[in-house]
């Protein structure tokens, strides 16, 4: 499988015009800048950039040494801030009533091809990183995108997610018998566990195939094709043999969790992050608080497998009543895990919606009673801690030059994180819909 996604990939760049995606001496001249350590909005800012790095960050339209010869780039009308990430993506995919067939009828190249298209709409939207948490094109994606072939975000990919037997990511969930027979049960390989050293053996493989990331389906799931969405499916032995494992090798753990049950247990076993949490408790959150687990709430998936659970046909009968029931409850959730004092990252589950629309999350988390400041944070600084790294997420000297702007206020008016106007990744341009136009001499 591997080696096709890879075949698949090399026939996908073979048609994105690969230019070489140079980093250049640039200065931007900003009207805002969005401070994500303190989360206030600043006044006019120059920001030096030379050779994928920012090399100065000054008040004011001056002259900066560091940028003598450089190209100057005029964003006075618009709001810099650091790129965002998205932690909980999937860009092998997109939902649609025809999901559940295509395995059967599309190859690996087909998905492939599609994950070249996602991830250029995902950069675009101002999403400069992205954790990837599970599939096996995104290893692959991640590689091509670094070696300058394709555009998208940089990826943390987690490959294939691990599951127990007929758990939310056994890949033979849905399977007629003798489909099942011929095929046989899917073991460690294919990411599905009975048992602790299966648990060991599943992270030593994603590790094999190159992952930067381990993803488990702590509970059942709305979309895979079983009728508990939120059933505990790991022991708590299973999940802290993934973990330890993990640790080992330099991974985060971040677990898919529904059910209360199943996230305490992933929260004790020491999982980096819950994702959706859907049913958290009290007890939760305060396990979480003590542990320091991040929570990363999905509103968008939520809010998205609520609206299609109305459309007959859209879901399959055994998804549509799990896509009603828990879907709708994740917002809330995540407005009293906010109240809380829970760690809160920034993450929609894209893939279940449409890639692109990623920023649409913020808005949500708005809705649930955070401040705008705070959304802009989970998606910057909070974002990078929850990945473990410390070059991005913020707009410093000597940071990654990953900068993006919308026009107006984002403190004062949310909504204008759907109307980014420039993308920088790495110091290189990918988006300047305000025509690189260049600022008067001061």
């Amino acid at each position: 499988m591997s080696l096709l996604f890879r075949f698949a990939l090399a026939a996908s760049v073979a048609v994105a015009s690969p230019s070489a995606f140079a980093a250049e001496s640039v200065l931007l001249h900003c009207g805002k800048l969005f401070d994500s350590r303190s989360g206030k909005l600043l006044g006019a800012h120059t920001v030096a950039v030379d050779a994928g790095r920012i090399t100065s960050v000054v008040a004011g339209h001056g002259t900066v040494a560091e940028g003598s010869g450089a190209r100057i780039l005029d964003l006075r009308n618009s709001t810099c801030m650091p790129g965002w990430t998205d932690l909980h993506v999937h860009m092998g995919g997109q939902s649609s009533p025809d999901s559940y067939s295509e395995g059967f009828r599309l190859d690996p190249v087909d998905f492939a091809f599609r994950s070249v298209a996602y991830a250029e709409k995902t950069l675009m939207a101002g999403f400069t990183s992205v954790r990837d948490l599970g599939g096996e094109v995104s290893p692959h994606l991640r590689d091509a995108i670094n070696q300058g072939l394709v555009k998208g975000p940089r990826i943390w990919a987690a490959g294939k997610s691990i599951a127990t037997t007929g758990g939310h990511g056994d890949p033979t969930n849905g399977y007629n018998d003798e489909l099942s027979h011929l095929l046989g049960p899917p073991g460690p390989s294919e990411g599905v566990i009975n048992s602790v050293d299966d648990a060991r053996q599943a992270v030593r493989q994603r590790y094999k195939e190159g992952s930067d990331v381990i993803k488990i389906t702590a509970t059942g799931g709305v979309l895979s094709y079983a009728r508990s969405g939120d059933a505990p499916q790991f022991t708590v032995d299973e999940i802290k043999a993934v973990v330890d494992t993990a640790r080992d090798y330099g991974y985060r753990v971040a677990a898919h969790a529904h059910g209360t049950e199943g996230m305490k247990r992933a929260v004790l076993a020491g999982v980096t992050s819950i994702e959706h949490g859907t049913y958290m408790s009290d007890e939760v959150m305060s396990l979480m608080k003590q542990k320091g687990t991040w929570y990363v709430p999905t509103i968008h998936a939520g809010r998205f497998v609520a609206e299609k659970a109305k459309i007959d046909g859209y879901f399959p009968e055994v998804v549509r009543p799990k896509a009603a029931r828990i879907g709708a409850l994740i917002q809330e959730t995540a407005a009293r895990a906010y109240k809380a004092g829970v760690k809160i990252g920034f993450g929609t589950d894209m893939g279940v919606g449409p890639h692109g629309d990623n920023a649409r999350e913020f808005l949500y988390m708005v809705e649930a009673g955070m401040p705008p400041a705070f959304v802009l944070q989970s998606a910057t600084i909070r974002a990078a801690e929850a990945l473990g790294v410390d070059d991005q997420g913020v707009i410093e000297a000597g940071k990654r030059a990953d900068i993006i702007a919308v026009p107006g206020d984002p403190i004062a008016d949310i909504e204008s994180v759907l109307d980014v106007e420039f993308v920088m990744k790495d110091g290189v341009v990918y988006k300047d819909r305000v025509g690189n136009r260049e600022a008067p001499s001061p």
